[in-house]
């Protein structure tokens, strides 16, 4: 996690898009939401090298653990190699309070998932900053209701093999759709969004925003890479969707 930015503005750090850090509002004005609607289209990342796809995939095996039942296929991992979307992913949060994950189809479009994590932002930023954080999201599956796998309410949340709670999905909030308005100029990067912007006592708002390919291995179990950019050895994450029963 990069240093703390200074409040009067937000400054990505490690950020290889061309863009730049939006500048910060004034609390009595601020942007109007201009994020567009996914467009729900199927597509396969073309940006990544065969060697660094399959090296993500290789190293984002999870913890097994009698608890954390996330079904691995070593001889399956090939089709995930091909048929992964880019995504745009955001962890976000107050440093003391848990910590949010916006899926998103790109940095500009609404969020299609919103969720919460019991798992506190500054302690998960800290993991990540220290070597590979796998996160698995289980639930129970349910043959008579036919519904997405992300459109499930709630979740059994393991981190590194370890029970952690809950995740809760809930539609985006005010306060949400401000930040990924705030954000939707940053393709990559992390840092803050200051107080003054969020209007919230609980002070800045740190956020980190990536690159994910979304593998979807069947109806129910989907996973979530980060990609990292090239030379970059920074924090790598891995967010498996599970369903079982």
């Amino acid at each position: 996690m990069a240093a703390q930015n200074s409040p009067s503005e937000i400054s990505p750090c490690n950020d290889t898009s061309t863009t730049t850090s939006p500048a910060s509002p004034r609390p009595e004005s601020r942007p109007p939401v201009s994020l567009q609607q996914p467009s729900n289209k199927k597509g396969s990342s073309k940006s990544s090298k065969m060697f660094r796809r399959f090296r993500s995939v290789f190293r984002s095996f999870p913890i097994i653990t009698p608890v954390c039942k996330i079904p691995i296929n070593l001889h399956g991992h090939d089709s995930h190699i091909h048929g992964g979307t880019r995504m745009t992913g955001t962890l976000f949060g107050y440093r003391k309070a848990r910590v949010n994950l916006a899926i998103q189809e790109n940095s500009k479009c609404l969020p299609i998932l919103i969720l919460e994590l019991a798992i506190n932002t500054g302690k998960l930023l800290q993991d990540m900053g220290l070597g590979l954080v796998r996160v698995a999201l289980e639930c129970e599956k349910r043959p008579s209701e036919k519904i997405k796998i992300l459109e499930e309410p709630i979740w059994t949340l393991y981190c590194n093999g370890k029970k952690s709670g809950y995740g809760v999905k809930r539609d985006p909030t005010d306060e949400d759709l401000m930040v990924m308005q705030t954000l939707h100029p940053i393709s990559m990067g992390a840092g803050v969004i200051p107080a003054e912007v969020t209007e919230n006592p609980d002070g800045e708002l740190t956020y980190m925003r990536a690159h994910f390919e979304r593998v979807v291995n069947s109806r129910d179990s989907e996973t979530y890479y980060m990609m990292n950019p090239d030379g970059n050895s920074g924090p790598e994450l891995s967010i498996f969707f599970v369903r079982v029963g």
